[in-house]
């Protein structure tokens, strides 16, 4: 383990105030096919984030300290920052090609995922360090839990698999074979009887009951490149981040339709609710820009545009003022301001950092990927 201090670049606050601040001015493009599609009343209410809320954090959480955990992806390593001076101040040996830094269902511990070493780093959130040996488990690419935290879900990119484990010893419980390529994220409905996932290399996007552990169905996204995967607090429409086709598709769970589709910017690729559960985040990676959907609305609110960015993975801050993202393909990491999209900082980290976690969080337990609560 090393110690250092990354490059930090600071800038001032933008005159805007207002969250729907619009960067780019450009008018949002939405699809409502079909009938019953347009959403209801009450949709933005925090439903099923109610409990994640400002300051809503439960006795485990409430021992975290408060870190920005990065990894680096060509490395082998994760680097942790402290957000209160927005400088890196720890830098520890994972394993190969660690992606995302996971919180697990009991919000205990959190896990580096080493895909290519085949194995989960574990983190004491109440140190910041690494707290024991890895733990082998093939090709994590991803981690979740299942709502009702009997399961952790490996998703086994390469080996296009999803694989359900005990969380706690993660031995495999059985796992469900996919005929589609590059699965990544997901999401669980409302009640957690079934998850939605993305197939980013075949363009599909595939249901799977979590009980029966059986794929229910497929539905292909011609010309896409489906993302991350979010589940809206009204509980029926999946978000899905397109990246090839620059916006996210609107999901009806219980059907598997496509019932809507909104323009955001090149290379759609993270999902982020507010604190307030009022809008959705949309990192564009390649696009430089980070978008703002209403939910109640279903409509693009607001872009901040960010030149010579690539935002990526992370989340948002526990009292919901900064959302933290990774630079993918700048090597750094970003915090950026919620009220008006302004750039907060800009800490440099090497190496394809990628999947950041943002802990503590408020919440009941956690899904899983880089922090999705419940």
């Amino acid at each position: 383990m090393a110690i250092g201090l990354a490059a930090v670049t600071l800038t001032a606050a933008c005159d805007a105030s207002s969250r729907h601040a619009a960067g780019s001015g450009a008018s949002p493009t939405t699809v409502h096919p079909g009938s019953g599609t347009a959403p209801q009343a009450g949709a933005n209410a925090a439903g099923v984030y109610a409990s994640t809320s400002t300051g809503n954090f439960n006795a485990v959480t409430r021992q975290a300290r408060p870190l920005i955990y990065v990894p680096e992806s060509i490395a082998n390593r994760v680097d942790v920052i402290d957000p209160s001076t927005f400088r890196v101040i720890g830098s520890y040996t994972t394993g190969d090609r660690p992606q995302h830094v996971v919180p697990a269902w009991d919000l205990r511990t959190l896990y580096a995922t080493n895909n290519l070493a085949n194995s989960l780093t574990p983190f004491d959130p109440r140190t910041g360090q690494i707290s024991g040996p890895n733990i082998p488990v093939a090709d994590p690419y991803n981690l979740y839990f299942t709502p009702d935290g009997r399961s952790a879900i490996v998703v086994a990119e390469n080996l296009r698999r999803l694989d359900f484990r005990d969380p706690h010893t993660f031995a495999l419980q059985g796992s469900t074979t996919l005929t589609c390529r590059g699965v990544d994220h997901l999401d669980f409905s409302a009640d957690g009887s079934y998850l939605i996932a993305s197939c980013e290399y075949s363009g599909d996007v595939v249901k799977v009951d979590v009980a029966s552990r059986r794929v229910v169905s497929y539905l292909a996204l011609p010309g896409s490149s489906p993302q991350d995967v979010k589940l809206e607090p009204a509980g029926r429409i999946f978000y899905v981040a397109d990246l090839n086709l620059g916006g996210v598709h609107l999901i009806d769970g219980a059907t598997m339709r496509v019932v809507g589709f909104l323009r955001t910017g090149f290379d759609a690729h993270g999902l982020y609710p507010s604190r307030d559960a009022r809008d959705l985040y949309v990192s564009n990676r390649r696009g430089q820009s980070v978008s703002v959907i209403d939910f109640a609305t279903r409509r693009v609110v607001a872009t901040w545009n960010l030149p010579g960015t690539s935002p990526d993975m992370g989340g948002v801050s526990a009292d919901g003022r900064v959302l933290w993202l990774s630079g993918r393909y700048n090597n750094a990491v970003y915090a950026i301001s919620t009220a008006d999209g302004h750039l907060i900082a800009t800490i440099r980290v090497p190496n394809r950092p990628h999947g950041l976690c943002v802990w503590p969080q408020p919440g009941r337990y956690s899904t899983g990927h880089t922090g999705v609560m419940r």
